[in-house]
């Protein structure tokens, strides 16, 4: 498989405003929130506003004394400020550290300590509820964005630092450090550069072109997510006013879009579940959709079929990518409403041809199959150079280029790639629990989420939420699962008590030793 290596200057996040407010100046950023470092712009600044309050805070960095090649860790009360003080410390020439607002306040100072001395930039409101007392010593300096906190300087006090001129770094060079999921203990740090980001482009790049230079672009992404730093700079370079959503709560969501009717979303996949009943909403909130994107995990077909039928755009789509926080996105499919939740929710497309490339390889020698997943490997230019301080780790999934997703599968013989499992999620005797969990919530309307996993004796344990808490009809249930593999009777949680990750994937190591602790309590 040969990449092709088309020009790449490399993302310049430094300058990103400006150049998009030089070409669309009055565009707006229409937010659902009020930001913290600037509560006065309101719910509707234009990217020219937005430009000039990443300049300012990039000023403000200058005297508080960051400098080029300086790392910032940004944990922070959730908000869309975190992507603009990400872009503010690239101005500056600094590489900006995001760290979830959900992560345990013992993981960011582990977090912290990995990335060794850096800049941070959070609230009082961490600080006093959340973050142990010895991050102000893990850090150099630490900043707030809001409230006050004996030891850290308030960026109100930096107010009116003289303006500097924008630092643009080597393509080569660190731009940006995100996490990974921490689906499987403590996150890992993933260092991007700007050449890696361009290089994503590519094949997103193109789905905003898709709908009308003027229509609005939805984007409910983790701000902490490297995909903010593709999806962002795609829509708003091309021209499109963007909706930056903090919540994904249908009752606000409906509102705000049917004021400002998106052409295109971009979300992950446990936020269309949960969007499912905006489909029944009287305001219609998704009918002028002509595209939902996703980039994350696998989406299940039933949602699929619900959001494409709330669309009245003539050959509506839904654009599956399959990826990675570490490669980009690395393979993609669409679905229609003639292809919904009839369609098969474990095909994930194929790869972009001359830009990634996909293998899998056998575990034990045989034949990859449906019943023997192979290892899924990926070719992309847009892959991460290391994982900071633990490079060796990173060194260990690198093959000869080729990246091992963690995931397994199996390719069909039009080229395919099916997604089967995670490595760390196989249970003996299942083919696939991805596979069972598409099966269930087609079948049982009622789920709003179901994760199988493997119980303390073994056997699938099937962990469910549903709409009002309301148990599953036992009748219900045994018609659902009769020709499935045998399972445990299904342990029924609250939506919002599942462990979660900064994009909602459910952390299923967690929930296993939470299932290991009822059963021993």
């Amino acid at each position: 498989m040969i990449l092709q290596r088309i020009g790449n200057k490399g993302i310049r996040l430094a300058t990103l405003f400006d150049r998009a407010a030089a070409k669309h100046p009055a565009s707006p950023v229409v937010l659902d929130h009020d930001l913290d470092i600037a509560p006065e712009l309101g719910r509707r600044p234009t990217l020219t506003e937005v430009a000039a309050l990443i300049d300012d805070f990039a000023a403000r960095l200058w005297a508080a004394g960051v400098r080029p090649g300086k790392r910032v860790v940004v944990h922070k009360t959730n908000g869309f400020d975190i992507t603009l003080l990400a872009c503010a410390v690239n101005r500056v020439g600094g590489v900006p550290v995001l760290l979830s607002p959900k992560l345990d306040g013992e993981t960011v100072a582990e977090l912290l300590r990995r990335v060794d001395q850096p800049y941070l930039i959070t609230d009082e409101a961490k600080l006093t509820e959340e973050l142990p007392a010895e991050v102000l010593t893990l850090a150099v300096r630490t900043l707030l964005t809001s409230g006050s906190y004996e030891g850290a300087t308030p960026f109100a006090s930096l107010a009116g630092s003289p303006r500097v001129a924008p630092v643009v770094m080597p393509p080569d060079h660190p731009t940006l450090i995100t996490h990974t999921s921490g689906t499987t203990g403590v996150p890992k740090l993933a260092v991007h550069t700007g050449r890696t980001f361009q290089a994503r482009y590519r094949p997103q790049g193109t789905v905003a072109k898709l709908v009308g230079p003027h229509e609005p672009v939805a984007i409910h992404v983790s701000f902490v997510h490297s995909r903010m730093f593709t999806a962002l700079p795609i829509s708003i370079l091309q021209g499109h006013p963007v909706i930056i959503l903090k919540e994904d709560e249908p009752e606000v969501v409906a509102e705000l879009f049917s004021q400002v009717p998106p052409g295109l979303i971009e979300a992950h996949p446990n936020t269309f579940m949960r969007w499912e009943e905006l489909v029944d909403d009287p305001r219609r909130p998704l009918a002028k959709v002509k595209y939902f994107s996703s980039t994350f995990d696998a989406i299940h077909p039933r949602t699929v079929h619900a959001l494409l039928g709330a669309s009245r755009r003539k050959g509506a789509l839904f654009i599956q990518m399959y990826g990675q926080s570490e490669v980009g996105p690395i393979a993609g499919r669409t679905y229609s409403h003639k292809r919904g939740a009839e369609a098969d929710g474990r095909c994930v497309g194929a790869p972009f041809p001359g830009m990634t490339g996909v293998r899998v390889v056998s575990r034990d020698g045989n034949p990859v199959t449906k019943s023997n997943p192979g290892f899924i490997e990926v070719r992309s230019d847009g892959r991460i150079v290391t994982y900071l301080g633990e490079h060796e780790r990173w060194a260990k999934q690198v093959n000869d280029g080729w990246w091992r997703m963690g995931d397994l599968g199996y390719r069909t013989k039009w080229g395919c790639l099916h997604l089967l499992d995670r490595e760390v999620d196989r249970i003996d005797g299942i083919d696939s629990t991805l596979e069972i969990e598409d099966k269930l919530f087609a079948r049982l309307p009622e789920l709003t989420e179901a994760i199988i996993v493997p119980g303390p004796d073994g056997r699938a344990v099937p962990v469910i939420s549903t709409k009002d808490d309301k148990p599953v009809d036992p009748i219900a249930w045994r018609t659902a699962v009769a020709d499935l593999p045998a399972m445990a009777e299904p342990v029924l949680y609250r939506l919002e008590d599942l462990p979660q990750t900064a994009t909602t994937k459910i952390k299923r190591l967690e929930l296993i030793r939470q299932l290991e602790a009822l059963q021993q309590g």
